[in-house]
């Protein structure tokens, strides 16, 4: 049995929003219910009050709430 990797069928696209706003961060993988990890740098974002994290088939969203500079 060969495994075959999961991709990106739609990349992240940069997002602007403005500060004190949410902005929606979405990916669409070739697989459904894969694992996602957000990173930002090398640091990986957990769920909070600031993140939160969605996957719904093969579409994988990060929501950033009260964004500010320093998001980017």
């Amino acid at each position: 049995v060969v495994a075959v990797p999961v991709l990106f069928k739609q990349a992240l696209e940069n997002m602007a929003t403005e500060e004190g706003k949410s902005v929606s961060l979405r990916c669409e993988l070739t697989k459904a219910d894969a694992t996602v990890v957000w990173k930002k740098g090398e640091a990986t974002l957990q769920a909070s009050a600031k993140y939160e994290m969605k996957q719904k088939g093969t579409v994988a969203e990060l929501v950033i709430h009260n964004a500010e500079p320093e998001d980017a």
